[in-house]
């Protein structure tokens, strides 16, 4: 209040009777603000942080900064206090109505709490992967504010966005800002991890795998990057190290997908150059079954399966591979033809 001035506490003095909805709000004196919001003594620091951040949005303030709550004169811990703002910070980015309020800061100026802060945050991480935002996006202001790279194939792109918070750390002097900020960052540093994983396959990522990268780079704490002109083509996860885990396992399912996709396609056009399955068309013309469903069914019957199903014109139909018919769901009933390419092999 000292620092404020003398008007704010004048206006203080004159709205002290006002304070209906817990709080009362004033010019911003001679801090580097426009405006003072005066919350009225409370034990429900959610409670308080929420009514802040709604009047904010109200008001439409592009962003608010606070002190921890309750944790001088009222004694609260330290912990809980934290527990509380964040939780209420995320209740609110979490609505779809927010439009104006862009910017949130904490102020800690006790070295001591940082940790609670922080632990507080790591349990927010661990238990809810889908809040808006990634926490350890509060964590990133510290080493430079970038933005998250993007993953890139041909002309699809794939953008995270991240909404940045900052940490600011007061001290007594210099030196003791800086230990505190190391010591923040050897923190954080202890959970990162990066992996890079190298695939030929991964050339062949097209809109599909690019949606399935943008959907993992949403859910989970990390950065994907995806580097076609590596030879062979590499992607990088990096970010929280059990995240980056998951979802390098989640990756190289993606390319074992495609790898057997690409051993299906091979082996379809093998078949299809030693035998063909047709079905009937238009004008008593037969019509030959994709390459595909073409060595489903040469297997099938190499594999001596009494029936196969297949797609005959968007509808399904049961093949007995022995007479060669194949029956709809209605009980229409149609003749297929196996037709060998190479008489002296089959």
């Amino acid at each position: 209040m000292d620092a404020a001035g003398s008007q704010v506490e004048g206006e203080c003095a004159q709205y002290a009777g006002q304070h209906q909805s817990g709080f009362i709000t004033t010019q911003g004196g001679k801090l580097l603000c426009s405006k003072i919001i005066h919350l009225i003594h409370s034990t429900d620091v959610k409670s308080q942080v929420s009514k802040v951040l709604n009047e904010c949005e109200l008001k439409m303030y592009k962003s608010v900064a606070f002190p921890a709550i309750g944790t001088g004169q009222a004694g609260q811990s330290p912990a809980k206090v934290a527990d509380a703002m964040l939780d209420a910070i995320v209740e609110f980015a979490s609505k779809r109505s927010v439009q104006h309020l862009k910017k949130i800061k904490i102020v800690i100026f006790q070295a001591n709490m940082l940790k609670d802060f922080y632990e507080s945050m790591k349990k927010k991480e661990d238990s809810d992967l889908s809040t808006t935002g990634s926490w350890v996006c509060l964590f990133k202001s510290l080493f430079g504010g970038k933005k998250q790279p993007i993953v890139k194939k041909k002309t699809m792109v794939l953008e995270k966005k991240v909404d940045l918070a900052v940490f600011q750390i007061c001290g007594e002097s210099k030196k003791n800002v800086d230990a505190t900020e190391s010591w923040l960052k050897n923190l954080i540093l202890k959970d990162q991890f990066e992996n890079s994983i190298l695939d030929e396959l991964i050339e062949n990522f097209g809109e599909t795998q690019i949606d399935a990268l943008a959907d993992l780079q949403r859910r989970y704490h990390v950065t994907i990057q995806l580097d076609n002109k590596h030879s062979p083509p590499c992607i990088k996860i990096s970010g929280i190290s059990k995240d980056v885990c998951f979802v390098s396992v989640e990756v190289q399912k993606m390319i074992k997908k495609i790898q057997y996709a690409e051993e299906e396609r091979s082996k379809a056009e093998l078949v299809y150059n030693l035998v063909e399955w047709r079905y009937p068309g238009s004008d008593d013309s037969f019509v030959a079954f994709d390459k595909l469903t073409n060595m489903q069914l040469e297997d099938a019957k190499i594999a001596k399966k009494p029936y196969l199903t297949v797609k005959i014109n968007k509808n399904n139909y049961k093949v007995d591979l022995n007479t060669l018919q194949a029956s709809d769901d209605q009980g229409k009933t149609i003749n297929i033809h196996r037709v060998p390419k190479n008489e002296g092999k089959l």
